[in-house]
């Protein structure tokens, strides 16, 4: 979608006093590296006007011209009062700059956390902030008595949400959000946002589910809630209700999964913090409960207990001088002094110059006796899209060998009169052509063999595939994303092709003929026919997605050729 519009800015009253300042962009922003569909997004900032003036939430640089614009054509900012943070970061600051410059009587109000940064980066103990601490409000006059509710997580430590009471409004910042863009400020016909919102929650808040259920349980101590002020994509109105249960079922089931791994880090610029959220995206796709830890924050006891309890662990880290920080060989060593050497490791790390930190973690971790479930993760600079398929990858790889040493440990032989199961005999009989699905985002490819693929619809053109959760192409499958069915033919070898185990970023086609397709994916010229489609629909259905997809072009490339068909004598396994 990109370049189709340029950036801008809307304004809308939502409430009493109270506006959103909509900064739009068709692109994806460099902060949402990690966040792979490509829709655009919206930053949605707050003006609460009454007898005092409050802003909450000032976007990030990428919008701080126009959106400064967009004030000064409504406020005097000279009489602003208070810049309210959901939290802080440094792509705030440029924009944080600018308002200072135009209104240096404001008051930054934030958690404790982001005071300390804030501090930091405007080198400037002077500043002016109203701390939260727990119970505080502030009265902006007319009603509107905020309240906040600290509600930190490892991936945001300074996180708080405003609540106020005259106008029912919840500002929710990331949580409850999309990226999308488009032109409507609330979510009416909200069913559309159904897959962003979904996927919003997978890479931002499924690895720290416990504490997105905390905030949950403190939402509701809130009187009545009018709709959600979300920091990104549409404001959460017409499907409130809805989005709030799937949060919790989401937590949920997140928390309930049997596997359990820490993933504890440190990020000095970002880049490790983005890899750790990739890696823990690969794991909670695959089934595995993870508890996200950022040693930069979290106590030497927290630490200790979740390494206790957790089936594995996978530790990253920066490299700063030529070291690893101070907060990672902390944790290292509370690792190296609770955690069994039976548990699965993992190490990963960014760097500028040099990735001894890395080494450091690597070496210590091996000369211990851990092994590890890939091999270390070293990413130099900021991480790209292929970089962070790649981790995806690493990780979907860490929870497999967890799977099967936890399926070893637990394996007690039986003796049956029947052999196997009647049942998964009979469901192996169901069969299904065998085919390649081939996917692209931008510069990331992948493929994978199916075989449960039905033919769906007529009229359009359609059929259903079903990708397990953990597969390398799953995050290629989203609502929008083109592909290419390639059915395979009896006799030829395309088969065993792909059913070999592939590394972290192997790709798939190699030694293979192939050309592109005018969406862009991979056609097999080996193959018997192959189909040009898009995703139209998918419904999560147990360990996998069931895909809808419609035909947008075909062709049979060997017309004598018979289609390779896949027999099974269990339904327990492909």
């Amino acid at each position: 979608m990109s370049n189709q519009k340029p950036r801008d800015v809307q304004v809308f009253l939502i409430g009493n006093d109270t506006k959103v300042v909509r900064s739009r962009t068709w692109d994806r922003l460099k902060f949402e590296v990690e966040y792979s569909l490509q829709r655009g997004t919206t930053a949605n900032s707050y003006i609460i006007e009454a007898e005092q003036t409050a802003i909450i939430d000032p976007p990030g640089e990428s919008f701080t011209q126009n959106y400064i614009e967009a004030l000064q054509s409504r406020l005097n900012l000279e009489q602003l009062n208070y810049i309210i943070l959901g939290h802080f970061n440094a792509n705030r600051g440029a924009t944080l700059k600018a308002l200072l410059t135009l209104s240096p009587q404001a008051t930054f109000v934030c958690s404790n956390p982001a005071a300390l940064a804030l501090r930091e980066y405007f080198e400037d103990e002077n500043l002016k902030i109203l701390t939260i601490k727990g119970e505080e409000t502030l009265d902006l006059g007319q009603g509107h008595q905020l309240q906040f509710i600290l509600t930190p997580t490892p991936r945001w430590p300074d996180e708080i949400l405003t609540y106020d009471p005259a106008t029912e409004i919840l500002f929710s910042d990331k949580l409850f959000g999309a990226h999308v863009c488009g032109d409507q400020v609330f979510d009416e016909g909200w069913s559309v946002y159904s897959d962003d919102r979904r996927f919003y929650y997978d890479c931002l808040h499924a690895a720290q589910a416990k504490q997105v259920l905390s905030t949950l349980d403190k939402i509701k101590d809130l009187p009545a809630i009018k709709f959600y002020a979300t920091g990104h994509g549409p404001l959460v109105k017409y499907g409130m209700t809805e989005l709030t249960n799937l949060y919790q079922q989401w937590s949920e089931k997140q928390k309930s999964n049997e596997l359990n791994v820490a993933l504890i880090y440190a990020s000095a610029y970002g880049n490790t913090a983005t890899v750790a959220q990739a890696i823990a995206k690969g794991l909670t796709k695959s089934d595995v409960a993870v508890e996200l830890i950022n040693c930069e924050y979290a106590k030497s006891s927290e630490i200790q207990e979740a390494l206790e309890k957790c089936d594995g662990f996978i530790i990253g880290s920066p490299t700063l001088g030529g070291h690893a920080p101070t907060q990672v060989q902390t944790a290292l060593g509370v690792i190296l002094n609770t955690a069994s050497t039976n548990k699965l490791a993992g190490v990963f790390g960014s760097y500028g110059w040099s990735g001894e930190a890395i080494d450091l973690l690597e070496g210590r971790l091996k000369d211990a006796g851990y092994k590890f479930g890939f091999e270390p993760i070293r990413v130099k600079f900021a991480p790209t899209d292929v970089t962070l398929h790649t981790c995806k990858e690493a990780a979907v790889d860490f929870a497999q060998t967890l799977k099967r040493t936890q399926k070893r440990r637990a394996f007690r032989p039986t003796a049956t009169s029947s052999g196997a199961d009647r049942t998964a005999q009979a469901i192996g009989r169901i069969v299904g052509s065998l085919c390649v699905v081939s996917g692209r985002r931008g510069e990331v490819c992948s493929a994978m063999l199916a075989s449960w693929v039905s033919q769906a619809t007529f009229n359009p053109p359609g059929f259903t595939v079903a990708v397990a959760k953990d597969r390398a192409l799953e995050p290629l499958t989203h609502i929008g994303d083109p592909f290419v069915l390639n059915i395979l033919q009896e006799g030829k070898q395309l088969r065993k092709h792909f059913l070999k185990r592939y590394e972290p970023g192997e790709d798939r086609f190699v030694g293979l003929e192939t050309e592109a397709a005018s969406n862009g994916c991979l056609i097999l010229k080996d193959a018997l026919a192959y189909l040009e489609c898009e995703v139209k629909n998918r419904m999560e259905c147990g360990d996998h997605w069931v895909i809808y997809a419609t035909v947008n072009n075909g062709h049979l490339l060997h017309p004598e050729g018979v289609t390779a068909v896949h027999y099974r004598k269990t339904g327990s396994q492909y």
